[in-house]
């Protein structure tokens, strides 16, 4: 690790470019650089749909703003919101709980009973882990199981989930709702490799659920690579217990190995398959079905799996901005203020009464789901900057910015700032819906000065602020620390 990263996750006029801009001055914005506000007008954003807070963190006042306090549609920048409350509420060492529990009496290895299983909400179940709470279950001494599965999942009470409803493509990971019990992100990772002799490729669904049917693979084709899930003709019939696929185009020769992860079936039936087949590979024998149960009050589980730590989850979330964990990780946070069942509304309230009890003033909060999954949530750029400026001077300063991105390296900017030389000098944060594009994070520059820039832009060319919001984090780098509004007057 760098030396000028170490410091920075230790630490983390206008009048012409508004007429350009076709619309009245936005607040505030005499203050900001014209080289800015001109990099978001080259890209057809005007500036009255964009908002900028950008100050250094010793300092009482912001270096620039523009309409700093207007509520925005974040995108994934919420996820800060998210994360950083997890770490300061539930601690950066907290970890999730999977239990299970015998359901009868336990004879020679064989349970005459139903297996229970009881969530509580962790967001990183992941088949190896999967694979690992099995094995720890034989090596309890479970050998067979003569009934059902039975899952308690009403540690989180949640309304029905429609996977279509935000953008209808309801076989994509990022449309996974949260769950008590959730596992590997309720997904099939299908691996396609043509042979040796390029005459024809193998399809394998992994994990590989009896409920989830593939049909022949599709034979070569020579096209080019680029839309190669579109050139395999998929057809998806997914239904709560049962899914088929089948291919009725060609793939691509010249693409070698690819994947495709796809959401499928619901969340019971995904645990049942995926125990099924994890506990059979673990030499174990079951042939139940599953069903809804709870686990009985007052006993020791007979087996449990743990999550990694929360400040290895939250990496996670914000480095590749992962929806579903990030939910996960705020519906857990309505348990901080209020008993279970979790609900978003309890998440919500948990959330605000964080801010206000650490002083971080954010007028015009809509926080849904704590992901940015969504068309309501809403913070002003000005919230965004007082929370890093906060996280700045927290006990778990390190721990959150060290789970942002790292510019040019890693996460959703790792091809981003390739050509500039803030490269490996911003830990950021990413955010993108259609019509919306948002940055947040922190910015060091060669001096070790430190930066906390927050910028949202909702507008209809909104995907072409990209070059906009990376110039001004490179801007910030540059020229933070000699700018002068007067100088441009």
């Amino acid at each position: 690790m760098s030396a000028p990263r170490r410091r920075l996750i230790a630490g983390v006029a206008l009048a012409g470019l508004v007429a350009l801009a076709g619309g009245a001055p936005p607040a505030a914005a005499a203050e900001l650089p014209r080289a800015v506000g001109r990099a978001f007008l080259d890209q057809g954003v005007p500036l009255n749909r964009v908002a900028i807070v950008v100050q250094e963190v010793d300092k009482l006042q912001p270096l620039f703003t523009l309409d700093p306090d207007r509520p925005m549609n974040p995108a994934s920048v919420m996820k800060l919101v998210t994360t950083y409350a997890a770490l300061d509420l539930l601690g950066r060492d907290y970890r999730w709980k999977t239990e299970a529990y015998l359901g009868g009496p336990l004879t020679r290895g064989t349970l005459k009973g139903d297996l229970i299983l009881k969530g509580y909400g962790d967001p990183k179940i992941t088949v190896e882990q999967w694979q690992a709470f099995m094995d720890a279950l034989r090596r309890a001494g479970l050998d067979r199981i003569d009934g059902d599965l039975a899952l308690d999942r009403s540690y989180f009470a949640l309304p029905e989930h429609d996977a279509a409803l935000f953008d209808h493509e309801p076989l994509k990971p990022y449309n996974v709702g949260p769950d008590a019990l959730l596992v590997n992100f309720k997904s099939v990772r299908f691996v396609f490799t043509p042979d040796a002799a390029a005459t024809g490729v193998k399809v394998v669904a992994e994990p590989a659920l009896a409920d989830v049917a593939v049909g022949p693979p599709p034979p070569l084709g020579a096209s080019d690579c680029g839309d190669w899930r579109s050139a395999v003709g998929a057809t998806f019939v997914n239904d709560a217990a049962r899914a088929q696929i089948t291919f009725g185009g060609r793939y691509p020769a010249t693409c070698g190995e690819r994947e495709w992860w796809v959401a499928l079936l619901d969340h019971p039936h995904y645990v049942h398959g995926i125990f099924t087949a994890l506990f059979r590979d673990a030499g174990g024998a079951f042939a139940g079905g599953v069903r809804e149960g709870r686990a009985p009050r007052g006993s020791a589980p007979f087996a449990t799996l743990e999550s990694p730590p929360l400040y290895d989850i939250v990496r996670d979330v914000n480095k590749l901005s992962n929806n579903v964990m990030a939910q996960q990780i705020f519906l857990t946070l309505a348990t901080t203020s209020a008993p279970p069942p979790a609900t978003p509304a309890k998440a919500s309230d948990a959330v605000k009464r964080w801010l206000r009890g650490h002083g971080i003033a954010i007028p015009g909060l809509v926080i849904e789901n704590g992901s940015g999954l969504s068309r309501k949530e809403r913070i002003s750029a000005r919230g965004l900057a007082r929370l890093l400026l906060a996280a700045d001077k927290s006990p778990v300063r390190d721990e959150f910015a060290s789970s942002l991105a790292v510019a040019a390296t890693d996460g959703t900017v790792a091809r981003r700032f390739q050509n500039g030389t803030v490269a490996g000098q911003a830990l950021l944060k990413t955010g993108t819906l259609e019509g919306v594009r948002a940055l947040a994070g922190y910015v060091i520059d060669a001096q070790g000065r430190r930066f906390a820039v927050a910028a949202l832009v909702n507008h209809a060319n909104a995907a072409r602020a990209a070059p906009a919001l990376d110039h001004l984090v490179q801007w910030v780098y540059e020229n933070g620390a000699t700018w002068d509004a007067s100088q441009q007057r």
